[in-house]
């Protein structure tokens, strides 16, 4: 209401907070009926052992924690086989990340240069993403053909004379792992390339042609002003590749035709999980689950941390030098 000399005037105003709530209540419905409860609904099942006998469903039965204890139980030759998967999936997929963030920082680096200035930036960035538009199925497959006994590979090898007989690539844990992780690397470091060249374009130029002035050499500037600037966007690619990396799944699926060849060194916690599906106790695949969701939150937040409190060092060390320059 406002006030003029001749009384008072009503002047009615728009509200626009309520439309960005609106906006959003789409994804919150989504999230809610498709994810919390879906998440809810696994960690109550998990204390329960349910199952069909043809057509008749048995259960679901309390057993408390049961199921836990059957997942930390050692098997017969003395192995519990929760420990032996997570360990194989931790294993490959850092094999796999490991290159995949130094190669996407590398051409990162490269394709943002304002020294070198690459031309066809747009054509290279279609090129090294189109990996990741295939599905993981297919690229199992293809390196499967590959690879096998009859594969284009195994002859050669055999014309160049690195091998004289027959070399089966999935009798041996580290060629079948070799492979899973070259796949996840192919599949994603391009993705990881892009969203690190979005980082990069955001810092103010200005920066870098600061430190070139004051006489740092490549080096320097990198970990001094672009990695610092970076770290938000590097701790979020690697927060989601290490999520992604856990649930590694489709890749080590197709590769050995779900039976982690060889002798389980490539199942992974998926895998098992997946195998629990096919039994007689839905119940157990719940409580793999739930292990899932803490391992994945334990890392993420132990990595999170770890890579934040170098970030506000950093930029706290940052603004005190801005700080005595000014």
């Amino acid at each position: 209401m406002k006030k003029t000399e001749t009384g008072t005037r009503k002047i009615k105003s728009v509200s626009y907070a309520k439309w960005g709530y609106i906006f959003i209540t789409p994804f919150f419905l989504t999230y809610f009926v498709f994810t919390l409860i879906p998440q809810f609904l696994t960690i109550y099942n998990s204390f329960f052992e349910t199952y069909r006998d043809g057509l008749t469903q048995i259960g679901p039965n309390f057993v408390g924690l049961e199921n836990y204890a059957t997942l930390f139980a050692p098997d017969p030759s003395g192995t519990v086989l929760i420990f032996k998967y997570a360990l194989n999936t931790l294993v490959m997929w850092f094999a796999g990340a490991l290159p995949q963030f130094v190669i996407a920082m590398l051409l990162a680096l490269f394709f943002t240069s304002y020294r070198l200035n690459i031309k066809g930036q747009s054509f290279f960035k279609t090129v090294i993403y189109m990996p990741n538009l295939i599905m993981a199925a297919a690229f199992s497959m293809l390196f499967f053909t590959l690879f096998s006994r009859v594969g284009p590979i195994q002859g050669l090898l055999e014309s160049w004379g690195v091998l004289d007989h027959s070399f089966d690539f999935f009798a041996f844990r580290i060629t079948v792992r070799g492979m899973v992780a070259l796949m996840n690397f192919l599949m994603w470091f391009g993705n990881t390339t892009i969203v690190l060249m979005a980082g990069i374009m955001g810092i103010d130029q200005a920066l870098f042609e600061s430190a070139t002035i004051d006489g740092a050499n490549s080096v320097q500037v990198f970990f001094q002003v672009t990695m610092p600037l970076l770290m938000p966007i590097f701790v979020y690619c690697l927060i989601t590749a290490m999520i992604g990396g856990i649930q590694m799944f489709d890749v080590p699926q197709v590769l050995t035709k779900g039976d982690g060849i060889p002798n389980g060194t490539t199942r992974t916690l998926v895998m098992y999980l997946n195998g629990y599906l096919r039994t007689k106790n839905y119940g157990m695949a719940g409580a793999i689950s739930v292990i899932i969701f803490i391992i994945t939150g334990v890392l993420g937040a132990i990595v999170y941390r770890m890579l934040s409190a170098q970030y506000k060092d950093s930029g706290r060390k940052h603004r005190e030098r801005r700080g005595n320059v000014l």
